[in-house]
């Protein structure tokens, strides 16, 4: 916790402030160099840093270049005395987010690293391969130092396998959410070394597929290192993640031990396996993995899942099929009755989703989004009531006219069978996709199946008796406890990521549809029941009461989404540029000027619950978009544009503003290239942090720049976003673009932005922002700058 503290008394340690290129580079070398001292002969350490310059392109975000200038790493080498051939890798990283001070996201991974080096360091048990530490001073400026350090360091050569602690919230357990690719022999490394164990292949495959708006290194030393590892983060209240109260004191002294006597045991067991020195040999196919509610991990390769799912769907099928065509007399009734229970309870899905999805969209219209915030069981109450309360009622009136005088006990069974069959073919289905969490639906086919198997008898008998209805519940009880574990872990990760996922999500939307899908999985066994009972009006009329009454609390706005609450706070984030901007001409003329405070509420609701607060937000002052000009003309840190409407953005009108270190922006040279080509090269100095925007105009198009691999990558939108940062002191940028253009272009042939951002120092906030900021209601969290933007036509 030591480290913790004082990694986090530095304050926030943007890249490229003194904070984060001198203080925190000190502080780590200073207590490396301690923990050396006291270092036993059974080991050697070597300390390097590192001040990569390089470029990539990435997928994330929708899509853009990435360019870095003198940032920093910190890495120890630890090994046996006479050397190692091979080395497994440790990273955190240093730095954080503007304006928090980045206690879970990412200091406390650096204090673990920090405590896991000390140990290892004092163990007179000499290790088989080198263990290297990289204290990564440049994630937060996406990814640059681990892609600094894996494609330019001599040390990354020898690495054939890695550990990566990150954060998506503040402290509680760490799960393993990312492993790979293709080596099941680290994930069997972490099942048997991990003395706590929490991990989930489905944590995997949501992650995997883009819906969370986030990344870590995980994907730079696959991508551009080619080597497998192991993803590990905090997750426990998100709320707080990437804001100014992630501090150390809300990270608990167990959730710092828990991660160290896992990782220490696990980079143990890597550092001393002979697996880790041909990792190679042993990167066969993917694999399943699960943890029964933390107690251990289940883990398996994916082929062998693959197996056990088609088994377990085929003894299902031939269970329904036998039940359905015997006897062969009754076969044509039997398949009839059976295919209409099957059409029913899908039926009574749609209707319920479609139902449930419309009350979101009417909750969100009337301005009422996100009511469950702050206050969890809301959602439980509106959604969730209503999810049910649908289910039953369509069954039961199913069960009034449609099946008038037929015999119960013959509904209930026929289902059962119904919802049986539906398991069965999503679990067929989705193992053909490919998705290793295809083992939830095995779950749900193989325990029912057993249960139905086991008490066939009291299945036939008339009414549902307590015996029966005991047995039955015991049978379901392993699918049921899993899914409300692992229901509860996604609502978890889920809930507060709906507070930073733009403007043109509709949380709410989001919420209920998981939500009901949630109750369909809960209650797919549980429909026959409907039919078994006499009467289901006390339930229905006890569901609708909740759902009405919670309704009209929320359309009342009873529950504020927002809370300020010191032990426990879930802030609305924001964030303000104040901007100026200049737009230039094919003559270097400036034809447009403007100055303003652009401000950005980063959730569904805008800025409608601050209004009140700053009244002069108000609809006059809505960003306009600027046609012309790349990414409307809006100095963008990333290209997030695709998550946010501008109808739910605002520029208030401010001074211009003069930084102490303006940018400087230059055009070294215009050359024709062959095949019609023109290159211009360019010289940018400026601020640490600056976003470059082009766009090719009509009949134009970029075909080579000196970025990344040369091959440029457009953005969602077909613009092009360049995102580039420095350390300290370093030389001005210079980079060319290549454009084939047509013979003719009296309006210019590109235009091309340039914006610089203030994130630390004095020309972080000007005095109208820091004005503005202090009438932000307590329960806003609110992420300011200073930035300029300029846009040239050539």
């Amino acid at each position: 916790r030591g480290y913790l503290d004082n990694i986090t008394a530095i304050g926030p340690r943007t890249v490229g402030s003194p904070g984060n290129e001198v203080l925190a580079v000190n502080y780590l070398l200073e207590q490396i160099r301690a923990i050396e001292r006291e270092s036993t002969d059974a080991h050697k350490l070597s300390v390097d840093i590192q001040r990569p310059t390089g470029s990539f392109s990435i997928d994330f975000l929708g899509g853009f270049t990435s360019y870095y200038a003198n940032i920093t790493n910190v890495i120890v080498k630890l090994e046996p005395r006479n050397g190692a051939e091979h080395a497994v890798l440790s990273n955190c990283h240093f730095d954080s987010v503007p304006n928090s001070p980045g206690a879970s996201d990412d200091a406390v991974s650096c204090a673990v690293m920090l405590e896991i080096l000390n140990t290892l360091s004092k163990s007179s048990e000499p290790l088989q391969h080198a263990v290297i530490f990289l204290f990564n001073g440049a994630e937060e400026n996406i990814l640059q130092a681990s892609h600094g350090f894996i494609t330019q360091h001599e040390w990354a050569k020898s690495i054939r396998a890695f550990i990566n602690l990150e954060a998506a919230g503040v402290g509680g357990k760490e799960l393993v959410f990312q492993t790979g690719p293709e080596n099941p022999w680290l994930v069997q490394a972490y099942v048997v070394a991990a003395q706590h164990p929490f991990a989930s292949v489905v944590a995997q495959e949501i992650f995997q597929s883009g819906i969370i708006p986030a990344d870590t290194d995980f994907r730079i030393y696959r991508d551009f290192g080619n080597v497998p590892g192991i993803d590990l983060a905090f997750i426990e209240n998100g709320y707080i993640y990437h804001t100014k109260y992630d501090t150390s004191d809300r990270i608990l002294t167990d959730s710092i031990q828990r991660a160290g006597d896992n990782i220490i045991s696990v980079l143990k067991y890597l550092a001393t396996s002979d697996k880790l020195a041909k990792s190679f040999e042993y990167r066969h196919g993917n694999v399943v993995f699960f943890d029964v509610l933390g107690l251990f991990v289940l883990a398996y390769p994916a082929r062998v899942g693959a197996i056990m799912n088609y088994i377990t769907a085929a003894i299902a099928f031939l269970y329904l099929g036998k039940r359905v065509l015997q006897p062969k007399t009754r076969a044509v009734h039997n398949l009839k009755k059976f295919f209409t229970a099957f059409g029913l309870t899908l039926l009574s899905w749609i209707c319920t989703l479609v139902a449930v999805l419309i009350v979101a969209a009417f909750v969100s219209l009337i301005g009422r989004s996100l009511s469950w915030y702050t206050h969890f069981y809301v959602s439980v109450f509106l959604y969730g009531t209503a999810a049910a309360a649908k289910l039953i009622l369509v069954h039961t009136l199913a069960k009034k006219f449609f099946y008038k005088n037929v015999n119960e006990q013959h509904l209930g069974d026929f289902f059962f069978d119904a919802s049986l069959m539906i398991w069965s073919i999503a679990l067929a289905v989705i193992t053909q996709m490919g998705l290793c969490s295809a083992f939830i639906c095995t779950l749900w086919v193989a325990f029912p199946l057993l249960t139905k198997l086991m008490i066939h008898k009291e299945f036939t008998q008339k009414g549902a008796t307590v015996k029966f209805v005991m047995m039955y519940m015991l049978g379901m009880f392993v699918p049921y406890l899993y899914m409300m574990y692992l229901s509860w872990t996604v609502f978890e990760m889920f809930t507060p990521i709906m507070g930073r996922s733009g403007s043109e999500i509709l949380p709410d939307v989001v919420l209920a549809g998981f939500i009901v899908v949630i109750t369909m999985i809960l209650s797919s066994y549980f429909i026959n029941f409907i039919y078994l009972v006499k009467s289901t009006k006390t339930t229905l009329v006890t569901l609708t009461t909740v759902f009405v009454v919670t309704l009209i609390l929320v359309c009342s706005g009873i529950f504020f989404p927002y809370s300020s609450d010191a032990a426990n706070p879930k802030p609305k984030r924001v964030f303000l540029q104040h901007v100026s901007r200049r737009f230039h001409d094919l003559d270097g003329n400036v034809v447009k000027s403007d100055s303003g405070i652009w401000i950005n509420g980063f959730d569904y609701n805008g800025v409608s619950h601050i209004t009140p607060h700053v009244p002069e937000i108000n609809d006059s002052i809505r960003t306009p978009c600027e046609e012309q000009a790349p990414f409307c003309g809006l100095p963008w840190i990333l290209p997030v544009h695709f998550m946010f409407r501008l109808v739910k953005n605002w520029y208030l009108p401010a001074p211009e503003i003069f930084p102490r270190s303006p940018i400087h922006f230059k055009v070294l040279s215009k050359e024709l290239m062959p095949w019609n080509n023109v290159r211009l090269s360019f010289e940018v100095s400026g601020p640490s942090h600056m976003s470059l925007y082009v766009r090719p105009h009509e009949g134009s198009s970029l075909s080579t720049w000196s970025l990344g691999d040369g091959t440029p990558v457009a953005s969602l939108g077909g613009d092009y976003f360049v995102f580039y940062s420095h350390g300290l002191q370093a030389a001005p940028w210079h980079f060319w673009v290549e454009l084939t253009t047509p013979e003719k272009h009296s309006d210019g042939m590109v235009s091309l932005a340039i914006a610089a951002h203030y994130f630390f120092g004095e020309d972080q906030k000007s005095p109208q922002l820091s004005a503005l900021l202090e009438r932000f209601p307590s329960w806003t969290f609110s992420s300011g700058w200073s930035c300029t933007y300029d846009l040239f036509v050539f």
